[in-house]
């Protein structure tokens, strides 16, 4: 049913753009604007008989011209570092003439610094701090979602319990789960629920994804440790539409619809709808499998049976932009629920049946951004949102399931894990304040605070009179930075930045007052944390095509709530953790060129060192039923990425990216022990240490019509072996791994109309290899999947 609502959703949006479109006359003019080399160039000016009518193209160089009626036309091309183009064309009544522009590189030298248009993505990229600027535009025909795509890039692993809308653990250069912050937009994500995660999110909500390795800038405002990704959606008054619908293996279902609409007066309405739908109902091997007659059975092969997953997200927003007292000023909303059936509990041996877990999401918010507020140069942006969505974990069924469906019943009460049908709100709030303030070309400024808010309440009706659930669970954070920039030219930059970190909890501890059995008491306590934190980074151009980096941060990672109070599913609490701290050290070099503006290589690498104590990580608990997560005393890594790209004009383009990552554990002495620690520069286990990533595209142009697109591509990821346990403990010949891993996807795509109408073929994991991330729980194989997406935008 929900899918046929958005779906439904998507018609009416379409059918309202199809009837605006005819309601216009349709004689236009349409193209792209690229270089020698076919590559798009963003913000060149596209101008009709040298008049006051005309265009700029977009992040992929399109542009259109419309309502003309039939005559003459002179159209004229001009990019910054360009030579000017002019072409005429004459336009028949209602034709819609496709007419592209291929510009000569015009280099002008200033202070030494070869300006050229650059995209939005390389702009990112020049950045001082170590970042990735991920083109999501370019995956948009894809059924990616967001983790997937970000597990292309370099420094990045994104490990998954399973199929669509699994549990996953991202990590970024050896940091991982919350250590690395996730924003959309600036906005902190923190508060956004199971409903709205990175592994549900599709890649077309975005415009582009920001990782930042290390050290972040002040302006996210972040308490993150080892990194951070921006997910930035598409922003201005641009107005189009973008539904899509993917199906595949496993009964998959995904779906989404992206509209914005910008009237001349400045109201704008923007929606942006998705969904998600899986049986997840591929087949695992089980190394060891018992049935109910006793019999055991090796390496087996079993259809998962209880593993269902859906989602459905709407994020709507309406206000007015380009006003007196605003830019933007927007209300919104985001309403979503997801529903999920649990399979396995840590590891495969814990099977499940019954089990399941159901959310939303209720989060109104607001937005407000405001240019040269009082004076030219101050600009201000404030947003606030609170998720009032509720979570629930119901698991009632007193009943233990095997792989092969088979069921054994209980008399009385009891359930498959933990009896429960725990409903509560984490109410979390988050308001954030950005002033920054451009004294001129040299000297910049920015204020940044995070203020965030968490208070789980919840009640089950199982257990209703129990104390447990009235106890205090709540939190509050705030993160206050203040940076500067000072760019002394075109090569050279640099920042430095201060950053104050607080937090307060409110929990309670129980206690036995009696000592008789079943008397249970609570001590309600708190606990607070401050702290300074400062880094800085800086950039230097040795020549126009060959950048250095440097960053340095100490930095603070306050404990997440989920891992002071649990995620009530796989995920055990525990309020004694104690927050992180590191030192990070970055070195970067970026170089870039071409020859004959036909051949574009680009070579970028780093090199990080992190030092970080009381690192926490996961663990097993004591029966290895959940994940908790622990303070391990000191942590180092050392570690290097890099990547390689080539392309060949607009036909080919390739690359390869390769990290690897030494994470010692570097306490020497135990508490309470005076011996040195038989760990003592012990590889961190279960963690990936080495892999990589390889692609390579494609294209020809203009098959069976002007302006369509055939384009093959090819995906490979390699992992290679790593300890589940540390090294140096156990029989190597018996202890458990994790194997080295190749994944292979392929991929087709025919885009007609200059990206209009799309139809892509994917196939993941082509050789059908098992695929595991976390304790042997293992991924989907082979699949099969189509995608129809449909984009239109109004110029």
């Amino acid at each position: 049913m929900q899918i046929k609502k958005i779906l439904l959703l998507g018609y009416f949006c379409i059918h309202f753009f199809s009837i605006y479109a005819q309601q216009q006359p349709k004689g236009s003019i349409s193209g792209k604007v690229s270089d020698a080399a076919g590559i798009a160039i963003p913000g060149a000016s596209v101008s009709l008989n040298a008049g006051n009518i005309g265009a700029k193209t977009d992040e992929q160089g399109s542009y259109k011209l419309s309502s003309l009626k039939s005559g003459q036309y002179q159209i004229t091309v001009s990019a910054l570092g360009f030579r000017k183009s002019v072409k005429s064309v004459r336009v028949a009544e209602g034709q819609q003439v496709i007419l592209d522009f291929s510009l000569k590189s015009e280099m002008t030298q200033m202070d030494e610094v070869s300006v050229i248009g650059r995209t939005t993505n390389q702009e990112v990229n020049r950045q001082a701090y170590n970042v990735t600027s991920l083109d999501a535009a370019k995956l948009h025909n894809t059924t990616l979602d967001l983790s997937h795509a970000l597990d292309r890039v370099s420094g990045v692993r994104v490990r998954e319990n399973g199929g669509v809308g699994s549990s996953f653990n991202f990590s970024l250069n050896g940091f991982t789960g919350k250590q690395v912050k996730f924003f959309i937009d600036g906005v902190p994500m923190d508060n956004f629920g199971s409903s709205f995660q990175i592994n549900n999110i599709p890649i077309n909500l975005a415009e582009r994804v920001e990782v930042y390795k290390g050290v972040v800038p002040v302006w996210l405002g972040s308490d993150a440790l080892g990194g951070a990704v921006n997910i930035v959606t598409a922003g201005g008054k641009q107005n189009y539409i973008d539904a899509s619908y993917s199906y595949g293996s496993f009964n998959t279902h995904r779906s989404a619809v992206n509209v914005a609409y910008t009237t001349p007066k400045g109201f704008t309405f923007q929606l942006n709808a998705f969904q998600n739908y899986s049986d997840n109902d591929y087949k695992v091997t089980i190394f060891s499998a018992q049935n109910l007659a006793g019999q055991t059975f090796q390496n087996k092969k079993f259809k998962r049976f209880h593993d269902q997953y859906h989602n459905e997200t709407a994020i709507v927003n309406v206000g007015v932009v380009d006003k007196p007292f605003a830019d933007q000023l927007l209300l919104g909303v985001t309403l979503g629920k997801n529903f999920s059936e649990v399979q396995t509990g840590a590891r495969m041996e814990s099977v499940f049946g019954a089990w399941h877990r159901r959310g939303n999401i209720v989060m109104p918010s607001l937005k407000y951004m405001k240019k040269d507020l009082f004076t030219k140069g101050l600009d201000l942006r404030i947003t606030g949102n609170i998720n009032v969505g509720r979570e629930q974990n119901i698991d009632t069924a007193y009943v233990r399931y095997n792989w092969f469906g088979e069921a054994k019943r209980y008399n009385g009460v009891g359930s498959e894990r933990e009896r429960s049908m725990y409903k509560y709100r984490n109410n979390n709030g988050i308001l954030t304040t950005n002033l920054s303030y451009t004294l001129n070309d040299k000297h910049s400024f920015n204020l940044n605070d995070v203020l965030t808010t968490f208070n789980r309440k919840g009640s089950d009706e199982l257990f209703p009179q129990d104390a447990a659930y009235d106890q205090p669970r709540k939190n509050k954070k705030n993160i206050l930075g203040l940076g500067y920039r000072f760019t002394a030219n075109e090569k050279w930059s640099t920042s430095v930045f201060v950053k104050h970190f607080y937090q307060h909890n409110n929990y309670s501890q129980s206690y036995n007052p009696s000592g008789g059995w079943g008397d249970v008491a609570y001590n309600e306590l708190n606990s607070s944390f401050n702290k300074l934190g400062y880094g800085l980074a800086t950039s230097y151009f040795l020549t126009p095509t060959l950048q250095l980096k440097a960053s340095y941060e100490r930095s603070y990672r306050l404990p997440e709530t989920d891992e002071l109070f649990g995620d009530l599913l796989n995920l055990e609490g525990n309020i004694d953790l104690d927050p992180e701290k590191s030192d990070n050290f970055n070195l970067g070099l970026s170089y870039q060129t071409n020859i004959n503006q036909v051949h574009r290589f680009s070579i970028d690498a780093n090199l990080l060192y992190r030092n970080a104590h009381d690192f926490i990580r996961p663990m097993l608990n004591r029966n290895e039923a959940k994940q908790v997560m622990g303070n391990l005393a000191d942590v180092t890594n050392l570690g290097v990425d890099g990547e390689v790209r080539y392309s060949f004009k607009n036909i080919f383009t390739a690359g390869v990216n390769m990290t690897y990552q030494n994470l010692r554990n570097n306490t020497k002495y135990e508490q309470g022990y005076t011996m040195e620690s038989p760990l003592y520069r012990d590889r961190i286990p279960n963690m990936p240490y080495l892999f990589g990533n390889g692609d390579a595209s494609l294209f020809f142009n203009n098959i069976g019509k002007m302006g369509n697109t055939l384009s093959f591509g090819y995906n490979i990821l390699y992992v290679h072996a790593y300890y589940l346990s540390w090294p140096s403990q156990g029989d190597k010949e018996t202890k458990r791994d994790i194997p080295r891993q190749w994944n292979q996807d392929v991929n087709v795509t025919y885009s007609l109309a200059n990206g209009m109408y799309n139809v892509s073929l994917e196939c993941k994991n082509i050789v059908d290899n098992r695929l595991y991330d976390n304790f042997y729980l293992q991924k989907p194989g082979r699949a099969f999947y189509v995608k129809l997406r449909y984009f239109l935008k109004k110029y």
